[in-house]
C-alpha cells in the first residue's frame, strides 16, 4: 500500500537531476511559502522559475494565495530555492507524496529548509500579524497513524526511526531572535509550539480550548509533515508561523476564521518577513553547519 503512494528515491533523484540540468543554480538553502507568503520567492536574484506542472514527479498545489511554483536564485548572494506554495493533506494527496520536496532539496544539496506557514493564534498573548518561531511541534495526525515516514524506509534517505527531539535546530531559533531584534521585529515576536491538523475546515471552539490545554501556541494545517522529512533526510529546519487570525475561544464570539484574513495578513507582513528570512540566509555558513562568527551586523 505505501510503496504505490511514496515517490521513490529513484523518482526523487529523476526531478532533482532535472532541475540540476535546468539551471547552474545550486542551492544551499530551501524555503517553503505558506499562505500569502510567496513575496519571499520574489525576493530571490537572477531567479529562474518552474511552474510545479512542468518539473517531473511534482504534485500540484491547488491553493488559492500558492502561486505554484519552485524558484531558484541569490537571496543576498546565498544560492536558494524558493517554493512559492506547499501542498497539504486536505488536497487529497498522500501525505508521503506532499513532503516528497524535502527529499528533492536533499538530492539538489540544500542543507537547510526554512519553512513557514499561516497560523491561528491560541497563545492568548498572540495578536494578529506577530510572527512565532516554532521551537516544537504537535503532530496531531500522527497521532491516527497519519506520519510521512510509515511504509518501508529507505536507508539513503534516512533511518528508519528519526529523533525528533531536536527537530527544529537551536541554532537557527537564535539567530532568528538576534536577527529580529536587530531589524526592530522583537516586539512582534514569540517562540513557541505549533500544532498541525489535518483541515480543510478551521478550528472548532472545543478544539482550540482542548490544544491550548495541550500546550499548542499556534495552530495550521502544514509545516510538521515537512519538518518531520526533512530531519529524517539530515537536513537542519527553521520554522516560523505568521499569526493571521486569532483562534475563536469564546461562545459568544462573533469572530469567524476566515482565508482570506489569511492572505490579507501575509501581504502586510511579507516584506518584514522577506527582510527577516533573507538576513537569517545571509548569516549562516552552510559547510560546517555553524553561523557565520558575529552573526549579523558585524
Amino acid at each position: 500500500m505505501y510503496s504505490q503512494t511514496a515517490i521513490s528515491y529513484e523518482k526523487c533523484k529523476e526531478t532533482a537531476d532535472w532541475l540540476l540540468a535546468q539551471t547552474t543554480l545550486r542551492p544551499l538553502v530551501a524555503v517553503v511559502c505558506g499562505s500569502g507568503l510567496g513575496g519571499l520567492g520574489d525576493s530571490l536574484k537572477d531567479a529562474v522559475a518552474f511552474n510545479y506542472q512542468d518539473i517531473p514527479n511534482f504534485p500540484q498545489s491547488t491553493v488559492h494565495g500558492h502561486a505554484g511554483r519552485l524558484v531558484f536564485g541569490k537571496l543576498k548572494g546565498r544560492p536558494c530555492v524558493c517554493m512559492q506554495g506547499r501542498f497539504h493533506l486536505y488536497e487529497g494527496y498522500p501525505i508521503q507524496k506532499i513532503t516528497a520536496p524535502m527529499r528533492i532539496f536533499k538530492l539538489l544539496g540544500v542543507k537547510t529548509v526554512i519553512l513557514t506557514n499561516a497560523a491561528g493564534g491560541l497563545n492568548e498573548k498572540y495578536k494578529v500579524g506577530d510572527v512565532m518561531i516554532i521551537k516544537d511541534h504537535i503532530n496531531m495526525p500522527g497521532f491516527a497513524g497519519c506520519n510521512p515516514l510509515m511504509g518501508p524506509n529507505d536507508e539513503r534517505f534516512g533511518t528508519r526511526f528519526p529523533c525528533m527531539s531536536d527537530a527544529y535546530d537551536r541554532e537557527l531559533r537564535q539567530l532568528a531572535r538576534h536577527v529580529g531584534d536587530e531589524l526592530g521585529f522583537g516586539d512582534f515576536m514569540h517562540e513557541g509550539v505549533y500544532c498541525v491538523l489535518g483541515g480543510p475546515s478551521f478550528e472548532t471552539i472545543a478544539e482550540c480550548r482542548m490544544l491550548r490545554r495541550l500546550g499548542a501556541d499556534a495552530v495550521g494545517m502544514s509545516t510538521v509533515h515537512e519538518a518531520i522529512v526533512a530531519r529524517h533526510c539530515g537536513l537542519r529546519v527553521f520554522a516560523l508561523s505568521l499569526i493571521t487570525n486569532q483562534a475563536v475561544m469564546d461562545y459568544d464570539s462573533e469572530e469567524k476564521a476566515n482565508h482570506q484574513e489569511v492572505l490579507q495578513t501575509g501581504k502586510v507582513r511579507s516584506e518584514q518577513l522577506a527582510s527577516l528570512v533573507s538576513t537569517m540566509v545571509m548569516s549562516m555558513k552552510h559547510d560546517s553547519g555553524d553561523m557565520l562568527d558575529g552573526m549579523c551586523g558585524q
